[in-house]
């Protein structure tokens, strides 16, 4: 279809979420007959792909890939660098040039900006007014289609020290509603945070749900999963019920607090807990105390075969996250069969129903709660295979395939009004 699609993330990632969604959103627009690009920075999970200065030197600032080297999509690699305030994030440079080049030379129909506290989702509103003021004066401009979806977490005390904190709420306060001004769709990862995009300026009509989405290979590789691979490559014993964490290995997902309900179950030796994910700012901590203890097995990060394999294995996934926005992994869970304890945070307490296909606990400090959850569960396989079936039959609904095709019907829709 000749409606080309923009994702639009600061850079590329095989592990991290907001960047795996922008990418899956790009990847399935392609498999529906849309054509598209991702627009990113030169870093690829922190490292170069194409060095700033051959950029500078080519006298152009963007180098586009049909195939890009790292994630095998359309990719256009912007002129970029990163920032040392905020932490964690990359700026474009001369980007609304960027954005006037590439809708001369490829076109622009659907753009679709990710994240919050860089410069793509200012200058791209920027962008869209300019071009609509243009319009409104006289000076016939094509219809651009923009979206933003911020992936929102709260700016709270436990997760954010105070500096970051009020920096955020700033930016919050200052950028989102030049932003809700500008799009045409807000794509909001869980009603809960719909409900704050709308404390915050944006209008009911602008939210579209969007709940990150499960790609449809990856549902398939679970389909198709032996949990028998997993238990032989990682020496469990068969007839073992497996509790699993599945993430980065960080503060933020608290996978110490996992290990501290590992502990509860010591003697237990039905029971098998599994640490899997990239290490990060909790990795030594949780290894430390996971060699302490025979049912905890720490895998690190894991293919996607893996991860379907583990999935098939798991009797339970647990996740006591600090704040999440809504949490990927927990709806492979679920498509898996599998119920999910959580800590019941932001997005989380919206994705998983309490007693339906899951169970809510008081927080992520609650482990005494996630050790009574998990002995109900294990004590009464009809309950808990009663909230696996739940749990599979919601997660279905959100494969990316369905919800990119609704989103992008949408889009053409506005484009002609």
């Amino acid at each position: 279809m000749d409606f080309k699609f923009y994702s639009v993330m600061y850079q590329t990632s095989n592990s991290k979420g907001q960047e795996l969604v922008a990418q899956r959103m790009l990847k399935f627009a392609l498999k529906l007959g849309y054509k598209g690009y991702l627009i990113t920075s030169i870093y690829h999970d922190g490292e170069p792909v194409v060095s700033d200065r051959e950029l500078e030197i080519s006298g152009k600032p963007y180098r586009v890939f049909e195939r890009d080297p790292r994630i095998g999509l359309p990719t256009i690699r912007v002129l970029s660098r990163k920032l040392r305030w905020p932490p964690r994030r990359i700026y474009f440079r001369d980007y609304i040039s960027v954005l006037n080049m590439i809708e001369k030379e490829i076109g622009i129909d659907f753009i679709v900006t990710h994240s919050t506290l860089w410069n793509g989702p200012e200058d791209t509103a920027k962008w869209i007014l300019w071009r609509k003021i243009m319009e409104s004066m006289g000076v016939h401009e094509k219809r651009v289609v923009f979206g933003h979806m911020s992936h929102f977490q709260p700016p709270t005390s436990g997760r954010y020290d105070p500096f970051e904190r009020t920096y955020r709420i700033a930016w919050n306060t200052t950028e989102l509603p030049s932003i809700f001004k500008a799009a045409d769709i807000i794509l909001a990862v869980t009603g809960v945070e719909a409900e704050d995009m709308i404390t915050m300026g944006a209008q009911p009509s602008q939210i579209f749900i969007f709940p990150g989405g499960l790609d449809d290979e990856e549902a398939k590789e679970i389909d198709n999963a032996k949990a028998e691979d997993f238990l032989e490559e990682f020496r469990i014993e068969n007839g073992k019920k497996i509790i699993s964490y599945l993430g980065t290995v960080e503060e933020r997902k608290n996978p110490a607090g996992v290990v501290q309900v590992a502990k509860m179950f010591k003697n237990n030796d039905d029971v098998v807990f599994v640490i899997a994910g990239k290490p990060g700012d909790q990795w030594e901590k949780v290894i430390k105390e996971a060699r302490k203890l025979r049912n905890v097995i720490v895998t690190g990060e894991l293919s996607i075969k893996q991860k379907a394999s583990l999935i098939k294995a798991s009797y339970l996934n647990i996740i006591m996250s600090r704040i999440e926005a809504l949490g990927l992994t927990q709806i492979e869970f679920m498509y898996g069969g599998i119920p999910v304890v959580t800590s019941a945070t932001y997005g989380q307490k919206w994705l998983i129903t309490h007693n339906k296909d899951g169970v809510h606990l008081n927080g992520p400090d609650d482990m005494q709660g996630a050790y009574k959850a998990i002995m109900t569960l294990l004590n009464n396989e009809g309950l808990r295979d009663e909230m696996g079936k739940n749990a599979r039959d919601k997660a279905k609904g959100f494969l990316l395939s369905t919800l990119m095709r609704s989103l992008l019907e949408k889009a053409r829709q506005i484009s002609q009004s």
